[in-house]
């Protein structure tokens, strides 16, 4: 039995229904059909002159009345000429191109009519979406990491149904996740741990690796997953296509079994829905019922770390958490999760063992330690870490090298967006040594390129200084101390 459907303006419309294409359609006042059907756009619930800030204010407040219930009018959203055109202008220019070789640049040269023919296409479900490129970036660790870079056209889509997705879930999603969320920051992430362990009664920290995230995600969870809150099967369908698409390496294809490529742009939503389902709530269930003290937990994408007031309660989640991700064909990098003694007490516990100083973690770029201030109160202290600042270094090098015989202006502009850039990240209370090490090691690089422009052409200490003077900015602290921006919001 089908529920009554509730209206909304719109047409956006929450209903409790079975999952089936002939239920979907009676909901939204059209005639059933078999499969896939050759439907004009016009015979729609909503009009398709309308912005998608009013579109996405809509869907919003469709899931805020009623969290339990399924959109099942949504995918004429998707192929609404002026949605794919908003999308297009939101991309980058310099995108680097995918399998076909579109740029940004060529397709806008001829935009309407390319806009016009993937409408139609994704109306009546002859989108195909190619398989993404797949190109190799280095890890500080000297790894390579593999980025899956999109056709155009897959963007332009794929834009459009993450805002969709974003705006559904984000009602859903729990305060401690903090990756690719609206108005969220990785500086809000590291805010709420510093906070939390300072504050709470931490004692230890688990800092967790997921092995192969990305790599692993299974497709069959995914998909059900995404029917939990959307009953659109068309929409459903298309994130299948993307998620089975493939890879091309080197000419070669190769079929995806699981897993979804880093780099498209709906990837970051599907990763975490997954692991809000996967992680999150389970997490946070734990948390409230199992735990015999105080628990905090922070994740920023596929990135978190749990602290615990008692051993026993981060051994124990450490065990049921290893148990509840494979059922979703996740685990743990044994090698780069651990378990550390962390926060107010560490130092006194481990010196009456002779253990030494307490050790450190690692979290979005910043190695934690615990500290001290002036007046003896504890602090987690965060600074650079050092793979990242010697990556960073490396890049700069190569990058002075290519332009090594430009003009000495544009060399400084270059490094003054760097070094600024730099501080606007790695600003943070406690990390000025840090910082003028960066600076130091920049100017030291930019000598020695300078000085090999020409046989003749040495750079003494003296004229590096006072270029240093003119094009270096001195380093800076760019954010307040954790707890402050944190007052502000609560």
């Amino acid at each position: 039995m089908i529920d009554e459907p509730r209206q909304s303006d719109g047409g956006i419309v929450p209903a409790k229904s079975p999952n089936n294409l002939k239920g979907l359609e009676e909901m939204e006042g059209r005639p059933p059909v078999k499969g896939n059907a050759q439907e004009h756009p016009s015979h729609r619930t909503q009009s398709r002159n309308e912005g998608m800030q009013a579109v996405l204010a809509r869907i919003r407040e469709a899931v805020r009345k009623d969290k339990e219930a399924k959109l099942t009018s949504l995918y004429h959203q998707v192929y609404a000429i002026e949605h794919l055109r908003s999308a297009y202008y939101r991309m980058r220019k310099d995108a680097a191109p995918g399998v076909d070789g579109e740029t940004w640049k060529h397709y806008g040269e001829n935009l309407e009519a390319h806009l016009e023919d993937l409408s139609g296409r994704l109306a009546r479900g002859g989108y195909r979406p190619p398989p993404v490129k797949r190109k190799y970036i280095e890890k500080a660790d000297g790894r390579l990491r593999p980025l899956g870079i999109p056709a155009l056209e897959d963007k332009i889509v794929q834009s459009v149904v993450g805002q969709i997705f974003s705006t559904i879930w984000e009602e859903e999603f729990l305060g401690f996740s903090y990756g690719f969320r609206p108005s969220r920051s990785p500086h809000q992430a590291l805010n709420a741990l510093t906070v939390g362990i300072q504050e709470k009664r931490v004692n230890w920290v688990l800092d967790a690796d997921i092995r192969g995230f990305f790599d692993n995600l299974s497709h069959e969870w995914m998909e059900k997953f995404i029917e939990h809150r959307i009953g659109d099967q068309r929409i459903s369908k298309l994130t299948q296509k993307w998620l089975r698409a493939g890879v091309q390496e080197e000419g070669q294809w190769t079929q995806s079994e699981q897993g979804t490529p880093q780099g498209g742009l709906v990837s970051p939503v599907l990763a975490n829905i997954y692991l809000h389902y996967a992680f999150d709530l389970w997490a946070h269930h734990w948390r409230k019922h199992n735990a015999q003290g105080d628990v905090i937990l922070v994740r920023y994408a596929d990135d978190f770390v749990v602290g615990f007031e008692h051993r026993a309660d981060a051994e124990q989640f450490r065990r049921d958490l290893t148990e509840r991700l494979g059922k979703f064909n996740l685990e743990l990098h044994a090698d780069k999760t651990r378990l550390i003694e962390f926060g107010r007490f560490a130092a006194t516990n481990r010196s009456e063992r002779g253990e030494g100083k307490p050790e450190t973690f690692n979290f979005l770029g910043f190695t934690h330690l615990c500290g001290t201030t002036r007046k003896g109160k504890f602090v987690v202290k965060r600074q650079t870490m050092r793979k990242r600042m010697q990556a960073k270094l490396k890049a700069i090098k190569a990058e002075l090298r290519r332009r090594m015989h430009t003009s000495l202006p544009q060399q400084g502009q270059w490094l003054r967006s760097v070094l600024l850039g730099h501080y606007q990240y790695y600003g943070v209370p406690f990390n000025s040594l840090a910082l003028w090490a960066f600076r130091q090691h920049v100017q030291w690089l930019w000598k020695r390129t300078l000085s090999r422009r020409s046989q003749k052409g040495y750079v003494n200490w003296e004229r590096i200084q006072r270029l240093s003077r003119k094009w270096l900015p001195n380093p800076h602290i760019c954010h307040p101390y954790p707890s402050l921006p944190l007052r502000v919001t609560t």
